[in-house]
């Protein structure tokens, strides 16, 4: 029967919830049960594999390729970005970081705007995984923020920019598993960032508790909101947060360096500077430099993106099971490369990245095994006709009021497992296809996921664990959870309904 069917399909993904929430398990060994409960149901109730044993053994020896290969790609994103963030904090870069945009302000709430909001989503979009809360939150309590508060306001602040986090993966990863346009989804997401930012701006302002107006946090939310869309609508995912960021700090610098100065009693005056600051900044931002320019070079100058993208490892099995990956133009070669350049122009010498490259490898092992076992749950669901169960019970129960919740799906995913693109991983495919199976358009409801597993990520354990731990309010998590847990409700409720709104109005640019 459908309904027996669908019950049986989700038992994975409940078991995972389950095993996650209540039983505290991590993201890895959760997605191995889940995946051990998949691989018993798929043959005896799904008729995965074929009468045959051989055909059963192909079967799940294809679905570990897809998963294995797809992984691998991912991992080639992670392992640079990590081993980037390594190495700007052995330089003394990031303390640069934080000094430069001190000195652009003496007032205490812009400092909080340039370091809990853009240096919160410069971070995310170069590296991602938990790095912005870990970093930023003790730098605001250098500031003078309350420790609480520091973790609460970096959670708000990399929200906006998760969609597009090291260096886009959670959206590749999604355009990998689905086949969609990376840049068609990418603008969608971050269109609706874009309409709904000022949202978690209006929170971060909040939690700040700031006296003064709302001026400058608003232009702080257009800074980047604006910049992220065009971005993603010009070339796709990689810079549409970690180019953003950058621009809109440079913007924001400058209409702090425009503004009228009031003088601050008993502070040293200070001669230009947004100048000085420039000058500390300047070699923090080579490696990033590095890495916009190679991205825009490989995206929008045919001379180069056509032959490198001509150069692309393909391989399919079965007629069932395939995969691509483009070495050339893939964000992890860049990354490669705008590390050793960038370090290169620090005066650092290349030989001394192996450290980087170590401790950059040494913390994926963790993150390898929840990919892989999240993305062979999904790739077995998907051949084995798991989602399709679900589709289709989704399809009765919930109808056209799908795009209601798709984003709320999306903010699950990253709640329980910790990550965007875990979410992206684990419910794209059926967010797609129940689309698909409702007469909606993909795009809009893949880019909901995506919408959606950005702000799980601020009520996300694991985020918050980190966060909490850097300043010292270990046991305190929850005090943490309460003042964010409401911004995460207001602003899935607000994507849920604009979503629908404008599937309602049908637009053309939602298809």
């Amino acid at each position: 029967m459908p309904g027996t069917a669908a019950a049986l399909a989700v038992l994975p993904i409940a078991a995972i919830l389950v095993l996650m929430l209540v039983a505290r398990w991590s993201a890895a060994r959760a997605g191995l049960a889940g995946l051990a409960l998949a691989a018993v149901l798929a043959p005896t109730a799904f008729g995965f594999g074929g009468a045959a044993p051989r055909e059963t053994a192909q079967a799940f020896a294809g679905v570990l390729a897809e998963a294995a290969f797809t992984t691998a790609t991912i991992l080639w994103i992670l392992w640079p970005a990590l081993a980037l963030h390594h190495h700007q904090r052995s330089c003394g870069a990031l303390d640069d970081l934080r000094v430069g945009l001190g000195r652009l302000t003496r007032r205490t709430d812009q400092q909080v705007l340039l370091v809990g909001w853009f240096l919160a989503l410069f971070l995310e979009g170069a590296a991602g995984f938990g790095t912005p809360v870990a970093l930023t939150a003790p730098i605001l309590v250098g500031l003078g923020v309350a420790p609480v508060q520091a973790v609460v306001l970096a959670l708000l602040g990399h929200a906006v920019g998760v969609s597009f986090g090291a260096l886009g993966t959670p959206v590749l990863a999604q355009a990998a598993l689905t086949g969609l346009d990376p840049v068609a989804l990418a603008w969608r997401t971050a269109g609706l960032h874009a309409l709904l930012g000022a949202i978690m701006m209006f929170s971060f302002h909040r939690a700040f508790g700031a006296a003064r107006g709302a001026a400058w946090p608003a232009a702080a939310a257009a800074a980047f909101l604006v910049p992220s869309l065009v971005l993603a609508v010009l070339l796709g995912p990689e810079l549409a947060t970690l180019g953003a960021a950058v621009l809109g700090a440079a913007l924001f610098a400058l209409a702090l360096r425009l503004a009228p100065r009031r003088a601050v009693p008993g502070a040293e005056p200070q001669e230009r500077p947004a100048v000085g600051a420039a000058r500390i900044l300047a070699r923090a931002f080579w490696p990033y430099a590095v890495l916009i320019l190679l991205v825009v070079l490989t995206r929008t100058v045919p001379t180069v993106a056509a032959p490198l993208g001509a150069l692309a490892v393909e391989w399919r099995w079965l007629d069932r099971f395939s995969g691509r990956f483009v070495p050339f133009t893939h964000p992890g070669t860049l990354l490669f490369a705008a590390l050793l350049l960038g370090a290169v122009l620090q005066g650092v010498a290349p030989s001394r990245l192996g450290g980087a490259l170590a401790d950059g490898a040494r913390r994926l092992a963790p993150v390898t095994m929840a990919l892989l076992a999240m993305l062979a749950l999904s790739r077995l669901m998907v051949h084995a006709g798991m989602i399709d169960a679900i589709r289709e019970a989704a399809v009765r129960g919930v109808g056209q009021g799908w795009p209601l919740v798709a984003p709320a799906v999306g903010a699950l995913g990253s709640f329980v497992t910790g990550s965007a693109t875990a979410s992206n991983v684990l419910f794209t495919t059926l967010q797609t296809q129940t689309a698909q199976a409702l007469g909606l358009p993909a795009l809009a409801i893949g880019a909901a996921q995506g919408f959606g597993a950005a702000v799980g990520n601020i009520v996300c354990p694991h985020n918050i664990v980190a966060g909490a731990a850097t300043v010292g309010l270990a046991g305190r998590e929850g005090e943490i959870l309460r003042r964010t847990l409401l911004p995460c409700l207001a602003y899935l409720l607000a994507g849920g309904l604009t979503v629908y709104a404008l599937l309602a109005l049908a637009p053309p640019w939602l298809g």
